[in-house]
């Protein structure tokens, strides 16, 4: 017999509200160093190897980590592993408010990421557990997605804020007090929940996650600025191979990380790759939206950001949009291949962007950031729906482990195609320092002499615009191709009514005292 879900209380949405600051502190961290390095470049006097991984060591011990963490939580309990992350998030942000040298500075922001690893699928897997009623959980998952893509928008704004009136070492402290308070009503609101029969932790499979995620992660990120240097082919080769022998591992193990299991739920495999495309629309556009604020409009680093804050509010409508279409009956393949339109749609105003297109550009980036927090919203609801409650971290690690793909393979691609149009637009006669970047142009161009520093900017302006309107129209065209798989893929799939309660013996571990 078939039983209606239990409907989340007061309980449950205070629970969520506590949730949302440590992803918002989480995704916050990708970009609050935009600011301060110029400060911490002063302070720490480090090499240029050194400020790399000061920026970069983050975000790649994230990615590495997360299916990890994800597996580890279902076996732990996601809530004992959310609150151990909280602790060692913070810990960690001390250690980095503070630091004196470039080293402890690196070491603590790949702390930051092992806790952010811990941090990002618990939320989510705790989420899965919390609401079980569809439509409850689809409200709920669009909260989490916008936060967390408000969040990277943020970072950066709070940071300017922050260095303006303090210290570098303040956009570390203000992590302190959300994850003292996580900690403090964590235990209270947050329920214990984990697979009730997880088998052994599979340890092999922990180097080899990290050997398939780094090396691709790295050369997709490093293809933009350096071009198709064979270093970085070698390093996405590499990570390739650890890819397959970690699937094979996968499919072999008798208590696999990711159990294979989860690719045959209904719905599960398209809403992984589907959000890997989304992640791809969504991270495109910033590498050339920044530089264009900064570097072709002439705005300061602060003012680039305020205006970048506009966009955000057309994230806060979209995700509720969606679910309100899939409430009143519209399939929801329909919801997300059209989330894809209106995203190439704004791809499409982007490339319509002139040298001074400040409002179009922003509309531009509103249009495309609504209609892929919509796509977003929907397949994570669809992903953790479609996933067995006992393996909601495991399914809630490889949907963001699918985001940081998505995200890097964006960079490359499209910012192979910016660079290349930039490179092509380039007069022949300009030094080789300004047909390589847009900033080494204009570096050059402020040591030329009055009209020929003139000319070499304002042509490396356009070229560069130029190269943003390249990369809008291949992103508008993947985007477009991507909304009818997504109408066929996903059309007929629903979320079971019952997704919460079709495991009976798990009950035990799912109470509020986790005991």
């Amino acid at each position: 017999m078939t039983t209606n879900p239990p409907r989340a209380g007061r309980r449950e949405w205070t629970a969520l509200a506590v949730l949302m600051l440590p992803l918002l502190l989480v995704s916050m961290d990708v970009s609050v160093l935009f600011f301060a390095i110029p400060e911490i470049s002063a302070d720490l006097e480090p090499s240029g190897t050194q400020q790399l991984w000061i920026f970069d060591i983050y975000g790649f011990v994230l990615a590495g980590l997360l299916m990890t963490m994800g597996s580890l939580g279902d076996r732990i309990g996601r809530r004992r592993l959310l609150l151990v992350g909280a602790a060692a998030f913070g810990a960690a942000s001390l250690l980095a408010a503070y630091a004196h040298t470039a080293e402890t500075l690196i070491a603590a922001r790949a702390v930051l990421g092992i806790g952010g690893a811990t941090l990002m699928p618990s939320t989510m897997a705790l989420v899965r557990t919390m609401f079980t009623d569809p439509a409850q959980r689809a409200k709920a998952i669009g909260l989490w997605s916008g936060v967390m893509t408000a969040g990277i928008a943020l970072g950066s704004v709070m940071s300017g804020v922050l260095v303006e009136h303090f210290w570098w070492g303040s956009v570390f402290l203000v992590n302190l007090p959300a994850m003292a308070l996580l900690l403090i009503l964590g235990p209270v609101l947050l329920p214990e929940s984990k697979n009730p029969s997880p088998g052994r932790f599979d340890l092999l499979s922990v180097p080899l996650s990290m050997a398939a995620v780094l090396p691709v992660v790295y050369g997709l990120k490093e293809l933009p600025s350096e071009g198709w240097n064979v270093r970085y082919v070698v390093s996405i080769t590499v990570g390739l191979l650890f890819a397959a022998l970690f699937v094979h591992r996968q499919r072999t193990a008798a208590s696999p990380m990711i159990s294979p299991a989860l690719f045959r739920g209904h719905g599960f495999t398209p809403a992984v790759v589907l959000n890997l495309v989304s992640a791809f629309g969504m991270m495109g556009s910033s590498y050339f939206t920044t530089q264009y604020l900064q570097s072709v409009l002439d705005k300061s680093a602060l003012e680039a950001a305020l205006w970048a804050l506009l966009p955000s509010v057309f994230i806060g409508f979209a995700a509720p949009l969606a679910m309100r279409l899939v409430q009143l009956g519209v399939e929801r393949a329909y919801v997300v291949a059209g989330g894809f339109v209106v995203a190439a749609c704004g791809y499409a105003l982007l490339a319509c962007a002139g040298t001074d297109s400040l409002w179009l550009v922003l509309a531009a980036c509103g249009v495309m950031a609504g209609g892929i927090v919509a796509v977003m919203s929907q397949l994570t609801d669809l992903a953790l729906s479609s996933a067995p409650v006992e393996k909601a971290g495991a399914a809630s690690s490889l949907m963001e482990t699918g985001t940081e793909f998505g995200g890097a393979l964006s960079m490359a691609v499209l910012g192979s195609v910016g660079t290349a149009v930039y490179h092509h637009e380039m007069p022949a006669s300009a030094p080789d320092a300004a047909r390589e970047t847009l900033g080494g142009a204009l570096s050059v161009a402020a040591r030329l002499p009055g009209s020929a520093g003139e000319a070499l900017a304002t042509a490396a302006r356009e070229a560069f615009t130029d190269g943003m309107r390249g990369a809008s129209i291949a992103g508008a065209v993947l985007l477009l191709a991507a909304a009818l798989p997504a109408a066929r893929a996903l059309r007929g799939i629903r979320v079971r009514e019952n997704a919460a309660t079709e495991n009976a013996g798990q009950a035990d571990s799912l109470s509020p005292s986790g005991v």
